[in-house]
């Protein structure tokens, strides 16, 4: 259950400098605050992509968006800056949702020679990863994200927004696709 409910709704609307799988004119657009070094929000990740598998396949691919936002709390997680730092860097060559997935599938291994792995495992150029990791060259790009979650009233990862709408609900596969199911309605 989340215990976070300050606002519900989402104050920074989607848009096309968001990290998204979909169009944003779909029925239902899924924005998810996470930390790659959280469980919780891997297994929500892991939910939502089968929620999507599964309406993609009912209504078609552009049925829903989902949308990834990065909320590192690093109070917690002394690795998600750098993970989010990572998949933001893989995104400058055209990677994000690859080490995305890989990121979550990993999240016990984040310190840097992991990162550095999974960028070579990617095929990205590691110098360009390095010189752009240790430079922190996209870390607005992060801050952003977070301040949207702020300016929203989120204080913990992960949180989710279905059509702009705080979910507060279980994460359980049943209440999350009956939420979006109600949304699409």
């Amino acid at each position: 259950m989340n215990d976070d409910h300050s606002h519900s709704t989402l104050l920074v609307p989607p848009s096309t400098e968001d990290w998204m799988q979909g169009v944003l004119s779909a029925k239902i657009v899924l924005v998810m605050y996470g930390d790659y070094q959280c469980s919780k929000g891997a297994d929500v990740y892991k939910i939502i992509q089968g929620i999507k598998r599964e309406l993609s396949a009912t209504f078609g691919e552009d049925y829903l968006c989902f949308i990834f936002r990065h909320f590192p709390q690093v109070q917690i997680h002394p690795h998600a800056q750098r993970a989010a730092q990572a998949a933001v860097v893989a995104a400058a060559q055209g990677q994000f949702w690859l080490m995305h997935d890989t990121l979550f599938a990993h999240q016990q291994n984040l310190e840097n020679g992991y990162l550095v792995e999974y960028a070579n495992d990617l095929g990205l150029d590691i110098p360009q990863f390095l010189k752009e990791l240790s430079k922190q060259v996209h870390v607005d790009r992060i801050h952003k994200d977070i301040e949207s979650g702020l300016h929203s009233g989120i204080t913990a990862a992960p949180a989710l927004f279905i059509n702009n709408i705080r979910y507060t609900g279980r994460w359980k596969i049943t209440e999350l696709m009956t939420a979006i199911v109600v949304a699409s309605h």
